[in-house]
Formats: structure tokens, C-alpha cells, sequence
């Protein structure tokens, strides 16, 4: 894309990093720190070249394998990889200890986080931000947030095709602002049923869920190229609707289950601190926003 955002491996390095830390969060997705840091066109770029990869290995297409690796950004995904898996590393068991030490503080926190992404996105808009944006913004909101709230309850036992039409649908949310993968999977009952198969070495299930994950990566990630090279404003006005919907998981009150519960309650208990943390983790991002807003390259 002519206009896709180019940092420097420092600066892409430390959106890995921040990506990382937004992974190991239920509820928080790391596309949304991809389209705060002005490198999510460039991202969907390479997710889309990495899947041709897959797909040409998968086919046994042995002189175009090169080729397709040549394709991939390799300073920018290695920069970027780095950073998130250093993040990982580092900050999960953190992480863990404080959603389980302080769940309403730390849901509060990354309600604020999620909202000021979304509202840091909106200066990633080519044109003007119109009413029909405004709209679809919000439809894309309401969408959200009803789907997160239903809970079918867990299917006992998934058929593999089952598992791999979950895959599909679930690596689409992984690389989506707002919504992680594990929620789809929760969402469309399977999610126990995916981390069983793992536990258990089922090749079977497993084959399913990674042929599927192949499929919709390969498959979605050309479909939003396509989009954003023809609708920036339309998707990204989506985007945002989906961040400002997924707040819904990030809601304080109540926490009992930790970060991640879609339940929605009145604020009670402990309540000063938890919107001083939102409002503070809010206002942090706009200022990062503002100071990191990409300029466009040609």
C-alpha cells in the first residue's frame, strides 16, 4: 500500500511489545494496538503474505516457495515478532498476578485503554469523519456487544469440520481491533473443546482447527487488503465500532470471574479507583496517539 505507515525497527519493536502485553489480556486484542500504532495496513500486508506462503507449501509448489518468501517484510515482522514475544514472555505472569490480585482495577484499566484506542483511531480517517461513518460506527458497535453477551454454552463434543468452520471464524477476530480469538471460540461454544484437543494430542481436532486457521487467514486477510485499498474510512469506521463494542468484556462491575465477563452490572464496591484508573489509562493513550500518529509515505 503506497500509504502504509513505515517506523523504524525500534519503534516497531516496542509496538510488538506493546501488542505482546495486549495478547496476554482476555478481552484485549492486539490489532487494537496495531491500529494505534499506525502499522495495521502494513501488518494485514504481511499476514496475507504469510498465509500465501502456507498455501503454497501446503500445495507443494516448490518453485514458488522463494518467491513467496521473498514477498514478506522480513525487518518489519521480525522487529515486530521480537517485541511480541519478548512481551509474552515477560509480562504474562504479571499480568496474571494483577487480574487476579485487583480484577475490577485492572478491567477498569483496559476499558480505558480500548476506549482511548478507539477514539485515537478515528485520526487514522483519510477523509472527513461524516455522519454515515458515525453510523456504521455504531451499528458495528451494537453488533459487537450483543454478540459478546450471548453465551450458548460449551458443546460437549465438537465434530472436526465443527472445529475447523471455529478456526476460520476465530483467526478472522485474531487480527481484528477490539475482539480477541478466544472469545469467538467461547462464543461458539468450542473453546473448552479446543484446549482439551491441545492438552490431549488429538491430531484429528488439531489438523481441523490449524487447516482452518490456514484457510482463514489466507482467505480473510486478502478479503480486508482488498477492503481497505477500496474502503479505508468504511473498514476503519468498522474497526472502531468493534473496539467501542468489545468494551463490553472490559466492564469493571462485576468482575468476580476476572477480566473477560460480559456480564454487565451497576458500579459498585470499589469504584474511585477503578475510574481514575480508566480515565488515566484513557487520556495515556490519546497522548501516546497524538505523539505517535503516523505521518503517510509514498
Amino acid at each position: 500500500m503506497s500509504d502504509t505507515f513505515r517506523p523504524g525497527p525500534l519503534r516497531t519493536v516496542l509496538t510488538g511489545a506493546a501488542m505482546g502485553a495486549a495478547d496476554v489480556v482476555p478481552g484485549f486484542s492486539g490489532g487494537t494496538v496495531a491500529l494505534v500504532g499506525g502499522i495495521y495496513p502494513r501488518l494485514i500486508d504481511n499476514v496475507r503474505a504469510g498465509a500465501h506462503v502456507l498455501s503454497v507449501v501446503a500445495r507443494l509448489r516448490v518453485r514458488e516457495i522463494v518467491p513467496a518468501l521473498r514477498a514478506l517484510d522480513w525487518t518489519f515482522l521480525i522487529a515486530l515478532l521480537g517485541g511480541l514475544g519478548a512481551a509474552v514472555v515477560t509480562l504474562a505472569s504479571t499480568l496474571e498476578h494483577l487480574l487476579e490480585g485487583w480484577p475490577i482495577r485492572m478491567s477498569a484499566m483496559f476499558l480505558g485503554l480500548v476506549l482511548g484506542a478507539a477514539v485515537t483511531a478515528r485520526h487514522q480517517l483519510k477523509g472527513p469523519a461524516t455522519l454515515r461513518l458515525a453510523v456504521i460506527a455504531l451499528a458495528s458497535a451494537v453488533v459487537t456487544s450483543f454478540l459478546l453477551g450471548v453465551s450458548p454454552g460449551a458443546l460437549s463434543d465438537p465434530t472436526p469440520l465443527f472445529l475447523f468452520g471455529a478456526a476460520v471464524i476465530a483467526v478472522c477476530a485474531m487480527i481484528l481491533p477490539g475482539i480477541s480469538g478466544s472469545f469467538i471460540l467461547l462464543l461458539l461454544g468450542v473453546y473448552a473443546a479446543v484446549i482439551s484437543a491441545i492438552s490431549q494430542r488429538d491430531m484429528t481436532a488439531i489438523g481441523a482447527i490449524v487447516l482452518g486457521m490456514i484457510v482463514g487467514l489466507a482467505s480473510f486477510a486478502t478479503l480486508l487488503h482488498w477492503l481497505l485499498e477500496r474502503a479505508h474510512d468504511l473498514v476503519l469506521a468498522v474497526l472502531i465500532g468493534l473496539m467501542v463494542g468489545s468494551a463490553r468484556v472490559l466492564w469493571p462491575w462485576p468482575s468476580a470471574t476476572g477480566v473477560g465477563d460480559p456480564t454487565l452490572g451497576a458500579p459498585s464496591g470499589d469504584v474511585l479507583v477503578p475510574v481514575l484508573a480508566a480515565l488515566g489509562a484513557f487520556l495515556a493513550v490519546v497522548a501516546v496517539g497524538r505523539f505517535l500518529r503516523p505521518v503517510s509515505v509514498d
